[in-house]
């Protein structure tokens, strides 16, 4: 019998589940990543400490906490780190208000790296694989008109940013650097993001906020776990998912 392996997720709503109600207007958690697939197809137990709004410095401190002790009832093989989201975001309503200063995003680039590093070689001095994953893309546009479409002056947001693309590229950078950081680390990583860019059309996968995937794109990040599995155990790269 294959050996049972524990892993947990700590991330924010895009792993968590979370979608937009068209209807309602009101985030809901409508989780379609098939996670009892993953658990059965590779012998796993995946607990999700996934949080609306999670930052890295939060998930940092929820992992800290978890692991303060070595216990055997905290017996956890591999931790999956789904971060960036929140903190490459900005307070829009800020900006709006005053569009010729500069405007740091919640986690600016360089504290981001250090804390993510940080996480990982926290995970390997407690002998838990590190699992970090890219970010799924956002469509600028509904993005804009969703965050900042209700602003009194919204056009300031357009004046800062130079134009609504800027919003997609940053936080692609955000996504790049967390595949350099799998790079120099040694962190295994999931390509999210890179699933998604297969498909023609990103916009049918995405709610109409523009940054949480529907049941859709929810179903392409199962597919992204399944394949880095898949290609994982054929490469003979690790040994967690006999």
């Amino acid at each position: 019998m294959e050996q049972q392996r524990y892993v947990e997720v700590y991330g924010d709503s895009i792993l968590r589940g979370v979608q937009l109600d068209d209807e309602k207007k009101r985030y809901r958690i409508d989780n379609n990543i098939d996670v009892d697939l993953l658990e059965k197809k590779f012998r796993l137990s995946i607990s999700n400490f996934s949080k609306f709004g999670c930052t890295i410095t939060k998930a940092f401190s929820l992992i800290e906490k978890r692991f303060k002790n070595n216990d055997e009832k905290e017996k956890c093989d591999a931790i999956i780190l789904n971060l960036g989201g929140n903190d490459c975001d900005f307070d829009w309503k800020a900006v709006s208000e005053n569009p010729d200063i500069e405007h740091q995003p919640n986690t600016p680039l360089d504290a981001f790296v250090e804390t993510y590093r940080k996480i990982i070689e926290f995970l390997k001095e407690k002998g838990i694989r590190p699992i970090i994953t890219t970010l799924p893309p956002l469509d600028a546009e509904k993005f804009f008109n969703w965050f900042c479409g209700g602003l009194e002056n919204k056009a300031n947001v357009l004046k800062w940013l130079g134009g609504v693309e800027a919003i997609y590229r940053w936080q692609e950078n955000y996504s790049r650097t967390i595949e350099k950081l799998a790079e120099e680390t040694g962190a295994l990583l999931v390509d999210i993001r890179g699933a998604f860019l297969k498909h023609r059309k990103i916009e049918p996968l995405l709610c109409a906020d523009g940054t949480h995937p529907n049941t859709e794109g929810q179903k392409i990040i199962t597919q992204s776990f399944l394949d880095f599995i898949t290609s994982a155990k054929a490469k003979g790269k690790i040994q967690l998912f006999a």
